[in-house]
């Protein structure tokens, strides 16, 4: 990568990776690790950079974060500090994209581990997924990166497989409405014969008290 390339790109690695820090949980041994990545990283960003050798380091980085607990959805800011960035030169841009694409296939990695509780759960995942993908496919087909382009639709494909086979034997989310405010033992009986059940509707429904739960929400269709 040429010099000026690569004086470009380093603020916007040292600005995406911040943000990294600042949304992952820094606790123990594996905060430790993802500190020390990053700090490796940022003290010769320019070398890795420029010399094309910063793909193995941020891989890195983004497994030890994914092992320190990130959450996909606090990669969708990082993801969206990466795509705010307007770089000129062309190695900038593509330091861009590879940070992009790294959240894109670490929040893949998270999907595939979590557990789902209802279909509506995995179709909002669907739906955001599909809208984080569809931008770099465009991009990446517009840059004729066939081995990248190949690579996002084999991803994004395999998550796409894994939610609906994930999703198929899942419940569904169903709306209901009471006549008036009651516990949320009470509904839990009503609803699923079982009052042990009103901890879930607590959670679904944002329950400040238990004892006064609004008359209508949400819960399981089983």
């Amino acid at each position: 990568m040429f010099k000026e390339d690569a004086k470009e790109a380093v603020p916007i690695a040292d600005l995406v990776l911040n943000t990294l820090l600042a949304v992952t949980p820094l606790r123990g041994r594996t905060g430790s690790d993802l500190r020390t990545a990053i700090g490796a990283f940022k003290a010769n960003a320019q070398y890795l950079i420029q010399t094309d050798q910063s793909g193995p380091p941020l891989a890195d980085i983004f497994d030890k974060a994914r092992l320190a607990g990130v959450l996909a959805t606090q990669l969708d800011v990082v993801r969206g500090i990466a795509v705010a960035q307007t770089p000129q030169t062309l190695g900038a841009t593509l330091i861009k994209n590879a940070f992009i694409e790294f959240t894109l296939a670490t929040e893949c990695w998270i999907y595939a581990e979590t557990t789902f509780a209802s279909r509506n759960d995995v179709e909002a995942t669907r739906q955001i997924m599909n809208a984080a993908f569809a931008p770099m496919e465009e991009i990446v087909a517009d840059n004729m990166d066939y081995a990248t382009y190949r690579a996002l639709i084999e991803l994004h494909a395999a998550l796409s497989y894994h939610l609906v086979s994930t999703a198929r034997p899942l419940p569904r989310m169903l709306s209901f409405q009471f006549a008036y405010p009651n516990a949320t033992l009470y509904f839990a009986y009503r609803l699923y014969a079982d009052a042990g059940r009103a901890d879930e509707l607590r959670d679904e429904n944002a329950v400040v008290h238990p004892a006064f739960m609004r008359p209508q929400g949400v819960g399981l269709s089983s």
